[in-house]
This record gives C-alpha cells, structure tokens and sequence, in this order.
C-alpha cells in the first residue's frame, strides 16, 4: 500500500488538477480533504477540458472512488452545479465512485454574502477573497455555528437547527452590516434544491477508508491552494481560512490514522499569485503581461487576471519544507521557452541584507528579490516525451531548482494536456 498527497508548494494555481487527474491511474481513492468551491482545478483529458473547483480530481477515472472529507466546506449550490456540468459531458457520477462525508460541514447561503459584505467594509485593506463564503464558513465551523452533512438525513432536526441559527446569523447580517436578512423560506427552497439531491451519497466516509486502508487499496489526498496559503504557516493574513498542508490530510479527510509515503510538491516553473498579498517576485509591464498571456493565467474560480513573476527559490524552498515534499512536480515548463534568459529569484534583501530563509509575514512586504538569470532554451518544447530529448539549457533550468530546493523534480508538465508530461 501506499498512500500520498498531491499539494501545491507555492501560492495555489500550481496545477494541481493536471498532476491528480494523471496520477489517479495507479490509486484506487481520491480524497479532497480541506478548503472549498473558491478555487479551481483544470483537467484537460479525453473527456474535455474542465475547472473542478469541489470534486476531486480523480472523478474521470473508471474503478477510482472520490471522497469530500470532512475538512471540506462542502457548498450545496456549487456541488449540484458543478456534477450537472461534468454529467454532461458524459461522465458517471453515482454513490458508486462519489462519496460526502457525513461530518462535512455545509456553507450555507449567507456565507457568500458575508464574505462579499466583510470585503466591501474591509475597502483598500481587502484580503482579495474569491467571495465564495470560505473564511465565514470556518469562522462559523469554529464557533460550532454550521450544520454537518449527515443532519440532512433528518429534515425535522435539520429544520430545527437551521432555524437556530438563522436567528443568530440573521442579527450579523441586520446590525452589523445593515443588509436583508434570510429567511426559513429561503432555506427550504436551498434545501429541496441543493441539499436533498446529495443525500444519497452522504455516509460515514471515514469507515470507507478505514475499510479501503485494511483492504491494502491506495489512496491519493488532494489538496487545494498552497503553502504559502496556509492558515498557519502561509502569508496571513492574506491566507485561506484552512490547513493546505499534506500533514493536515489525514485529519480532513476522515482518516487520521493515514500514513502518507509520498508528497508530491507541485511547483510551477514560474510564480504566479491570484489575490491580495505580499508577492516578493511580482513582475510589471510588458514583461508581465506576455507571460501571463503565454501561460493563459487568469483564475480557474474568479477569470482574474493572476499575479506572475519568475521561479521564487526562497519562497518554493519554505513551501516544500513545510509541505514535507518528497519530490516535484514542475508544471508549465513550456510557458518559458520563448524567452532569451530567464529571470530565477535566488535571496531575498530584507532591511539591506541577503537572506535565503522566507521571511516572516508582516516582513514581506520589506523585501525584495536578487534575480539571476538562466539561458532560455529557444524552441517549442511541448511534445517532449523524455528526459534525455529536452535541451541542455532546460535540462539545467530544472537541475538549478532541484538542488536550490533540495528536492528531486520527478514530472516535468510540457502542456495541460494528461500525456504532455516527462517521468524522470
């Protein structure tokens, strides 16, 4: 047996989805296990392309079962939705290989309006949320102020419990931030709509992967966003509201007794950063412009425009620290092979000295990066299929990453397509 936890290394956009969509083939379980609808995962397979932004990224493999573990902000509106579009392009989605843990917490209808209201008060001190309902979601899950999944098994309980809360919920909305309040109506209409249809996949998912753990079956934890989007450890405050961890899987998935052999790090052969915060390496201009258009990078959730900037050592070296990677992913190595040199950022300069060690937070915003620019390579490197076939120029580009992070790079991504990939 052996389990692992595909994670993003960086500030999320890696290409996560692209890595468990081509690695499922060799587990038989896929389980997102921590944060929510606000950020994407793009497949691009023989089924079409696609932004999951809540169903794990193993759904279009035939035998594979997908779990939403606990730790997720399981959305009830954004889940319907989002198994509807994949439906349609003809994949099965069924109790038989869709699984909804019974202590998933749900997002409620007016978590997306206080997260919107709370960054419309918050004004040019914004955290750059997605507005998808995540921090009040958590917020709420903390304060035992949420309903769990397996409740809506019994829609007498439920109707009394939501109709508890609404009372409390309706008083933040009214007083603090003077907008209309919910009422029970509404939230018949949400349950009938968006909660009874995933009845039938809720269960004890936990009992799942114990019994699938006993059987000797392999399991794949997929996690969204990156390390340095934290709660704890990332950027905070401009963080999400959850643990993107690979050491958190276990815990948000359901199975806490989970040993994790494998860390797959995804890195991105470039930086790129969606939303508010310090970002170190950040590029402007036209330079900035034209990678962002080369490696089409706008937010699979929100179509914003992202934040890019060249490979950030120190940042990826904390990042694939404190994920535990025990080796890498490279995603989009093709985006740089126009370029004459590429620019890598190598220290860091905080308060006039050089420092390899990622900085605290609040002294982010202090520093500043010491680039060193590499040979760029000059051809179309796409339908690269080994190693040995890149050119010498690419072959160092990630030679220097591995030995600057001290972690093996094992997939190299030449496209966004399942097969544009190098094993080494």
């Amino acid at each position: 047996m052996s389990n692992c936890a595909i994670v993003g290394v960086n500030w999320g956009d890696e290409g996560k989805g692209r890595m468990v969509d081509l690695l499922t083939a060799r587990f038989d379980v896929v389980v997102r296990y921590q944060g929510g609808g606000n950020a994407g995962h793009t497949v691009i397979n023989e089924y079409g392309k696609f932004a999951l932004h809540l169903l794990p990224s193993g759904i279009f493999r035939e035998g594979v079962m997908n779990i939403l573990g606990n730790g997720v902000a399981l959305d009830p509106e954004n889940l319907c939705k989002e198994i509807r579009e994949v439906r349609s392009k003809g994949i099965a989605i069924t109790p038989a290989n869709l699984r909804i843990s019974c202590r998933a917490s749900l997002l409620l209808p007016w978590h997306r309006d206080l997260d919107e209201l709370e960054e419309r008060r918050l004004s040019d001190h914004a955290y750059g949320s997605t507005k998808q309902g995540i921090a009040p979601f958590y917020s709420d899950k903390y304060q035992k102020k949420t309903v769990l999944a397996g409740e809506l098994k019994d829609p007498g309980a439920l109707r009394t419990h939501l109709g508890a809360l609404l009372e409390w919920k309706n008083l933040t909305l009214a007083r603090v931030y003077g907008a209309a309040p919910y009422t029970m109506d509404q939230l018949d209409d949400w349950i009938r709509d968006y909660c009874e249809p995933l009845v039938p996949y809720i269960c004890d998912t936990g009992a799942v992967l114990k019994e699938a753990q006993k059987s000797g079956k392999r399991i794949l934890f997929e996690a969204q966003l990156g390390a340095l989007r934290d709660l704890d450890y990332g950027i905070y405050p401009y963080t999400t509201s959850s643990n993107t961890l690979a050491a958190y899987a276990p815990v948000g998935s359901g199975l806490p007794t989970a040993r994790i052999d494998e860390v797959i790090g995804v890195v991105k052969a470039y930086s790129t950063c969606v939303g508010e915060g310090p970002f170190v390496c950040e590029m402007h201009g036209e330079a900035a412009d034209r990678l962002r258009e080369a490696g089409a990078e706008y937010g699979a959730k929100t179509g914003r425009p992202r934040r890019v900037g060249p490979l950030d050592l120190v940042a990826t070296r904390y990042g694939a620290d404190v994920q535990g990677t025990t080796e890498i992913a490279l995603t989009k190595l093709d985006v740089l092979s126009d370029l004459e040199r590429i620019p890598v950022c190598v220290r860091y300069i905080v308060d006039g000295k050089e420092t390899d060690r990622f900085p605290f937070p609040a002294d982010l915003d202090r520093a500043e990066p010491v680039i060193l620019y590499l040979e760029g390579w000059h051809c179309d490197i796409s339908r690269v299929r080994r190693w040995e076939d890149l050119p010498e120029a690419a072959k160092n580009y990630v030679t220097f990453l591995e030995d600057a992070v001290g972690c093996p790079v094992r997939y190299i991504s030449v496209g966004a397509e399942r097969d544009s990939i190098i094993v080494r």
